[in-house]
């Protein structure tokens, strides 16, 4: 290749080489003593000498092929499908490679070593059809598919959390897969990863003129003798493959793949060959880079820190600095949803009197403690037992309903809501550090810090998104960002194996079982507060949705407008989360629901959506506590999978029913 056509070559070249030495003889051998090992003149002596050949060289020699697979992954997806936002991580491949993994090594623990890379294949693949099935072929561009990616990814987690909470014996082991480490312990990972990711080299001689005629749009591509969709599922199948076989060896690590692209196009790549070839070189940089960072912070903090925890640190700010430079106004396109009738009519209403009505009486008279069902009135002590879950429920239901109507309508966006956007995030975040940071600190009803992470997250969209006057694709990639590196930080949390990795595990999956009554009592009171400021903003809210060029004419501040809109969707979510747990769709659904019914108007949405919300989280905690009875699925885990593929279901009939 000539470098005067690819003027980033040499400094791309020299940048990873000088990486590479710099990690290999910066141990604490000397570095004749170094060379000499290297080339098998000395034999290994001394433990300095046996962990540097079996620890410190192949932690080094996976970093490098690691990093440098998924900068190609990363550099073939994004050209596929012409979208900066692409990787294994917004694809949802990652993550359907580890839930598979999981039910590989809890069902079929004797199949893993036989069967684990194909498992990790066949749940990668399957995310990719979940994503491929919500955006269709046609609209892997842009916004949609990193938030349709992003909706997958909290689906298979919440399965993924079930999974683990049910069978907490195999629990660190996943711990740590899912936090992506590249300790070594020899060679034998990295020589039986090797083989698997030879199939990548042919990427670089016969992909570069596919891609090239992709960049031509499909009928340029097609007219040129291109057979677009096979090679399309050919080349992505490939990528998937490579990805779910990192997975599979090291565990999670997402970013590499995002980031090695956009900075190789930054820096000059133009054509398809040399951005394949330079994002691998500049993948292999930055997970060494980051790697050693890990290294660093496991001697200094005594902890183990992975990779993957260190990638996320470094690639979330990245994704938002991307994502406000390469997105376009084209890239904001909206999803089709069902819709309703103009009004709410007797028969909606009767429908959700019904359903209110039967899961209060479920959870007054339906008593499972004895063993079997049995239907009368519960004892004082029982009464005193589910009276707060009760009341939790309902007042978590419908906070959360609230706050994605007020996503939803402020941003213009039917996917908003506070799992996408990051202000549950940030609450959880805030919280996970204090517990772990300060090992007497409380997870629940610890609503100052909860407050304090979400307002934070609050004041850095605001930071980010206000020059662009609270675009749909800022907020929402910058929560997806943050909702990211929270999940890094977990992983390291619960990668410690302590009894504070399980206690935050349970309060990750969003139970109500451990909220007293004085707790349940302060959440409803709150809740109750914060609607009526809700429907007090409604006149804003109305304006707002018609356009804020509207809105502005007619008087509403803005800004302000924004500001208020947002702080209450925190405190919503700060409350909720602190109390509870994170919980997942509640806020997707309960709002379209209410569309979808006939709520129309602003209040009556809000109203509706609460109903809904609270309605929702009352049978998913009720059926959370009866169908494996006396084993229990918490009600965030449940909801989180009902609602995930209930919504999912949702987007595609909606984009088969798109004129």
């Amino acid at each position: 290749m000539n470098v005067k056509h690819f003027p980033i070559w040499g400094a791309g070249s020299g940048f990873a080489l000088l990486i590479i030495l710099l990690t290999v003889f910066g141990s604490p051998l000397s570095i004749d003593h170094q060379w000499s090992l290297l080339q098998g003149t000395q034999a290994p002596e001394s433990f300095d000498d046996f962990s540097f050949l079996f620890g410190h060289l192949p932690r080094i020699a996976m970093a490098l092929i690691v990093g440098a697979t998924l900068g190609l992954v990363g550099s073939l997806m994004q050209q596929l499908t012409q979208n900066p936002l692409t990787s294994p991580l917004t694809l949802g491949s990652s993550s359907g490679a580890w839930l598979a993994l999981i039910i590989m090594n809890v069902w079929f623990a004797q199949y893993v070593n036989d069967y684990g890379d194909l498992a990790a294949m066949m749940g990668a693949m399957l995310a990719f059809g979940l994503i491929l099935a919500i955006v269709g072929l046609n609209n892997m561009t842009g916004l949609p598919i990193v938030v349709a990616g992003m909706v997958v990814n909290l689906l298979l987690g919440a399965i993924a959390t079930g999974i683990i909470l049910l069978n907490e014996q195999f629990a660190q082991n996943i711990f740590m897969w899912g936090a992506g480490d590249l300790a070594q312990n020899g060679w034998d990972t990295f020589t039986s990863l090797v083989p698997q990711l030879l199939i990548g080299l042919p990427i670089l001689f016969f992909a570069p003129r596919a891609l090239s005629l992709l960049r031509l749009g499909k009928e340029g591509a097609s007219a040129r003798g291109l057979s677009v969709l096979p090679t399309f599922f050919v080349l992505m199948t490939t990528g998937i493959w490579l990805a779910s076989a990192i997975v599979s060896s090291i565990g999670v690590i997402g970013f590499i793949g995002l980031i090695a692209p956009n900075i190789a196009r930054a820096m000059g790549a133009r054509t398809a060959r040399q951005e394949l070839v330079f994002s691998m070189i500049l993948g292999a940089g930055l997970l060494f880079a980051t790697d050693r960072m890990a290294f660093w912070l496991t001697q200094y903090t005594n902890d183990v820190v992975t990779s993957g925890v260190t990638a996320a640190l470094i690639g979330a700010p990245a994704l938002v600095w991307f994502s406000r430079r390469q997105l376009k106004a084209q890239d904001n396109l909206a999803f089709i949803l069902p819709t309703g009738g103009r009004s709410l009519s007797f028969k909606a209403l009767s429908g959700i009197g019904v359903s209110v009505v039967t899961i209060l009486l479920l959870n007054t008279f339906a008593d499972f403690s004895s063993g079997s069902f049995e239907w009368h009135w519960l004892s004082d002590y029982q009464w005193q037992i589910r009276q707060p879950r009760l009341l939790t429920a309902v007042a978590a239901g419908a906070s959360l309903a609230i706050a994605g109507v007020l996503l939803q309508r402020l941003i213009y966006n039917p996917l908003a809501s506070p799992d996408i956007l990051g202000v549950s995030a940030g609450a959880t975040l805030a919280l996970v550090s204090t517990t772990v940071l300060f090992a007497n600190a409380t997870l629940s009803n610890n609503w100052l810090v909860a407050a304090l992470g979400s307002i934070a997250v609050l004041l850095v969209l605001i930071a980010l998104a206000r020059k662009h006057q609270f675009a749909p694709s800022t907020l929402i990639l910058t929560g997806i960002a943050l909702t990211a590196l929270l999940d890094a930080v977990i992983q390291f949390c619960l990668a410690k194996g302590t009894q504070d990795s399980y206690r935050i595990l349970l309060w990750l999956a969003g139970s109500t079982y451990r909220v007293t009554n004085a707790q349940s009592l302060a959440l409803l009171a709150s809740s109750l507060l914060l609607l009526s400021f809700a429907l007090i903003s409604s006149r804003w809210l109305t304006l707002l949705s018609v356009g804020r060029a509207f809105a502005l004419a007619r008087g509403v501040p803005l800004n302000l407008a924004s500001l208020i809109i947002l702080t209450l969707v925190a405190l919503l979510c700060a409350t909720t989360t602190a109390t509870m747990g994170p919980i997942a769709f509640i806020g997707l659904i309960a709002p379209h629901l209410a569309i979808m019914l006939g709520a129309r108007s602003t209040r009556s949405q809000i109203l509706c959506a609460a109903i809904l919300g609270a309605t929702l989280l009352l049978w998913a905690d009720w059926l959370g506590q009866s169908l494996l009875y006396p084993a229990q699925i918490a009600a965030g885990t449940l909801v989180s999978i009902l609602g995930g593929l209930y919504f999912i279901a949702l987007l595609v009939i909606g984009r088969f029913k798109k004129p």
